[in-house]
């Protein structure tokens, strides 16, 4: 149902962001290689990649005791304008792979992450294989898809690596 025009919809879920820890600037989430994953070859299809990023980024924010929910039900969005993964190994069927993350920059309005995507587990065994490295950038965006500022404790994710344009204008 929505909302009548001009009211603003409340949910369950809004509660104050306040983060318990500073963002963390990397962290490292495990994924097992689901059969749904993979072509009839065992082989992880290219789009499994996304989602396994997103529970990176995740598990970063949910380091700081804020979740997206948290983040979504105050208005603020963070939606991917850049995707890019280079593919360098094969991740197969019932693999572990280590999704390490990093944040990269942030400025007013994005975060930039960086990847590794590690086979850390194959056949039971141990192993140390870089998959794939991956970047995105997110934006920062209201309820309406409006550009909006990152939280000040978001924003400051990386200390000193505001994108700063050439006449010292945040970007």
């Amino acid at each position: 149902m929505t909302p009548a025009r001009g009211r603003t919809r409340t949910t369950p879920y809004a509660v104050a962001m306040n983060p318990t820890t500073p963002v963390p600037r990397s962290g490292a989430a495990q994924v097992r290689v689901r059969y749904c994953e993979c072509d009839s070859m065992g082989v992880a299809h290219h789009a499994a990649y996304a989602p396994w990023l997103e529970i990176g980024r995740t598990e970063i924010l949910r380091g700081t005791g804020v979740t997206y929910r948290q983040m979504e039900a105050q208005g603020v969005f963070l939606v991917i304008v850049r995707l890019e993964t280079r593919y360098r190994r094969p991740v197969r069927y019932d693999d572990v792979v280590e999704v390490r993350t990093r944040v990269a920059r942030t400025s007013a309005v994005k975060i930039e992450h960086e990847y590794d995507v590690v086979v850390v587990e194959r056949d039971g065994a141990a192993c140390e294989e870089t998959a794939a490295t991956a970047a995105t950038t997110l934006a920062c965006v209201d309820a309406q898809g409006r550009v909006r500022a990152l939280p000040e404790w978001l924003a400051g994710a990386t200390p000193g690596a505001a994108d700063r344009g050439p006449n010292g204008a945040v970007r």
